[in-house]
């Protein structure tokens, strides 16, 4: 997939250090293991040493230039233990919790890692669930003001495809909020927005989605969208966007002609807001199973570092992508 391979050559020129903090998987060792020797990327990989070294074995890959990290007897477990301990004794939790929460979850002492400076992004969830990933960003990291939630997006490249950007997509939110509001549509559309231009150098041209275009049809979802739509043209008039659109006047010229006539978006969308998590959940797994897209995500958007989710049933190509995303994101930070 031609995008994300430029992705990869954009990770070269400007190294990040990203931490996998689920080291005993054979994916995530396969992962690290390219990104490392190919120079994608730092690569921290965390779990017991002689569990990783004898996958990689086995694997038959070699993760001399991986930095291995053992947090139940690392020299810095103390300090990241007490790092997190700060973070979330507002919560009554104690010493002693705190250690046994990163001692149970590797993922916690990553993000805790990032938090503290030590790396510059996490990537987890092949192992662990969408729910444990974005727990951990909550609890370790801070919101981004201007976003005000957590939310999340894919990345989908099509290929032969002449719709978006030649086939590239962002689709938000596929991952996270299952009912959305406006405000965090809001939030969602300026996250997911940002993400596509720092990743590629390009314009988005974002269509807010629903089953109405234009006034077509009436409902409380639809009017949540509008206001919505509304509320980032006030807040981000340097956006390119439209709503509400339903997908075929969003992404095909013809229709967008006849249904929203005079848009600049309509037709040539390449970042798509969907109103619900059903829709986008639904819509992602459809492109990429119907039409054998490359989905890369969920990429947790609305932090003020960036981490990314894996899919449980994730390749270790998948891993490589998604890091590749999140150094990617910590360029220039």
């Amino acid at each position: 997939m031609k995008r994300l391979l430029e992705l990869r050559e954009k990770s070269k020129k400007e190294l990040r250090k990203v931490v996998l903090p689920e080291g005993e998987d054979r994916r995530v060792v396969r992962g690290a293991a390219f990104l490392a020797n190919e120079r994608i990327a730092q690569v921290v990989l965390l779990g017991r040493k002689d569990e990783v070294i004898k996958l990689a074995s086995e694997e038959g890959v070699d993760v001399s230039r991986v930095e291995l990290i053992d947090p139940t007897v690392d020299a810095k477990r103390r300090e990241v233990i007490e790092a997190y301990y700060q973070l979330r004794k507002h919560k009554g939790i104690t010493p002693e919790d705190a250690e046994k929460s990163l001692m149970e979850n590797f993922v916690f002492f990553g993000a805790t890692m990032v938090r503290m400076g030590l790396a510059d992004g996490y990537v987890a969830g092949a192992s662990h669930t969408t729910a444990d990933v974005a727990r951990s960003a909550l609890y370790c990291l801070q919101l981004d003001r201007e976003i005000g939630t957590l939310t999340s997006c894919f990345i989908m490249e099509l290929e032969g495809c002449s719709y978006g950007e030649n086939g590239l997509f962002v689709y938000a939110d596929c991952g996270i909020i299952p009912y959305p509001s406006a405000k965090q549509l809001v939030g969602i559309t300026i996250a997911a927005s940002d993400l596509f231009r720092k990743l590629f150098d390009m314009e988005p041209r974002v269509g807010m989605l629903s089953y109405s275009t234009k006034g077509s049809a009436k409902g409380p979802s639809i009017d949540s969208v509008v206001e919505a739509f509304n509320k980032v043209r006030d807040k981000r008039p340097d956006l390119m966007v439209d709503g509400e659109l339903q997908l075929d006047a969003a992404v095909v010229p013809e229709v967008a002609a006849i249904k929203s006539p005079g848009s600049a978006v309509a037709g040539r969308a390449n970042v798509l807001i969907f109103p619900n998590l059903d829709a986008g959940n639904i819509s992602y797994k459809l492109t990429q199973r119907l039409a054998k897209s490359r989905a890369v995500g969920p990429i947790i958007l609305g932090m003020d570092r960036p981490c990314s989710d894996l899919s449980r049933g994730c390749s270790w190509e998948d891993v490589v992508d998604t890091a590749v995303v999140t150094a990617v994101r910590a360029q220039g930070l």
